[in-house]
């Protein structure tokens, strides 16, 4: 019996772990499709890259310091559980690395290659696992001290605030340095739309996300026997509630339509396993609203041109979910009890604090050394030539 739990344990963590991967294709043609048509070869493969260095850097660094557990032991010491550790790696290796893949869609069509490698094995193997090991390892004391200061522990089952807070607080730092895309905003105060290259494309990553986000938050539970229908249903809700204020926020735009359930979805991490699906309802709700209107501010009030929204979307809608969590969790709001809004309130501070602090730090120090921006004849031509040397669909093979 003990080998057919293990066993389960390992194929429903690693069904978790496809689909979590399967999200990485997603973030790729949700960026393909915002992007202009010159930059679409980049998106692509940025995605990919950027998963495979932060499976090493994960696996080397990032992991340990956030679990205390190295796999540089024998073949047969990795296999003890049906090799349940390993595959508890892959999976929480698809969430540290869907921080920089947030963060590729801030800084789209005007960002060096390089650096960005770069900045992702740091982000992964320093920055990310430091918080979550203090969120969700209890490490350096600090959730002992928010339980005895607030009440409770802090809250995130899934990652509202260790993965996508601190990926979207992060993006900003990042957009910041980089600055605004060339002709984005005129000096007289005029604004270039840069509308989506694809809708379809758009709408296809929109899709994937949604569809292996149950994974990411049903298999949250890491184990079979704890496993809960009720996180699917609120993850259901609360992807419903983003869509449809995002439709009516954003008066049928399709961008802000298939971002809807993204934010809805979101949200709903960090209190998935705890709230009640009408309030999981509010919370996508609230998040789509958010997501139609701080995108419109940043982008046109603030002038901070944050190509896929990666700060309204994943930072304040990340944020939301973890205050969220400590509202509609409660039981008096129908939810599960066990949080308080003021464990959830710091938790939520020193996640952001963590991504700032390390955004400015990793990017801060990319931009002294090696500068991180294409200069101004590459950005003209576009990242797909001026990195790859080909665009998406070329007319005519080189030279011919």
């Amino acid at each position: 019996m003990e080998n057919l739990k293990n066993g389960s344990d390992v194929l429903f963590i690693l069904l978790g772990a496809v689909m979590v991967l399967a999200m990485h294709s997603g973030f790729a043609f949700l960026e393909l499709g915002t992007v202009r048509r010159k930059s679409q070869v980049n998106a692509l493969v940025k995605i990919l890259c950027d998963f495979a260095v932060s499976t090493i850097a994960y696996f080397f660094i990032g992991y340990t310091l956030a679990y205390g557990v190295n796999f540089l032991g024998g073949a047969e010491q990795l296999a003890e559980k049906s090799g349940y550790e390993l595959v508890k790696f892959f999976f929480l290796l698809t969430f540290a690395a869907a921080v920089p893949a947030i963060v590729s869609g801030g800084i789209a069509e005007r960002a060096k290659f390089s650096p960005q490698v770069a900045a992702t094995f740091l982000l992964v193997g320093f920055v990310y696992p430091f918080f979550e090991g203090i969120a969700w390892n209890d490490k350096y004391g600090v959730q002992a001290w928010i339980e005895a200061t607030a009440g409770a522990k802090f809250h995130d089952f899934a990652g509202s605030i260790v993965v996508h807070a601190v990926g979207g607080w992060i993006g900003l730092i990042a957009v910041i340095l980089l600055g605004a895309r060339s002709g984005r905003y005129s000096r007289d105060g005029k604004i270039s739309a840069h509308p989506p290259s694809s809708i379809p494309f758009l709408a296809l990553g929109a899709w994937i996300l949604s569809v292996g986000w149950f994974g990411f938050n049903v298999m949250s539970a890491q184990t079979i026997d704890k496993i809960s229908g009720l996180v699917a249903v609120n993850s259901l809700m609360a992807m419903a509630g983003g869509t449809l204020a995002a439709l009516i926020a954003g008066r049928n735009d399709p961008g802000f339509v298939h971002n809807g359930p993204l934010a809805g979805l979101v949200a709903i991490c960090a209190g998935s396993d705890i709230m009640h699906p009408i309030g999981a309802l509010a919370t996508g709700s609230i998040a789509g609203a958010l997501f139609v209107i701080m995108f419109t501010v940043t982008q046109n009030r603030w002038k901070i041109d944050d190509v896929l929204g990666v700060w309204p979307l994943h930072g304040l809608c990340g944020a939301w979910g973890g205050i969220a969590a400590g509202i509609f969790g409660m039981k008096s709001m129908g939810g599960l009890g066990g949080v308080t809004f003021e464990a959830q309130a710091i938790g939520t501070a020193l996640g952001i604090g963590v991504a700032v602090a390390g955004g400015f730090i990793v990017y801060g120090a990319l931009t002294l050394l090696f500068g991180i921006r294409l200069d101004a004849e590459q950005e003209f031509a576009g990242s797909d030539l001026s990195i790859h040397k080909i665009g998406a669909t070329p007319e005519r093979e080189p030279g011919g």
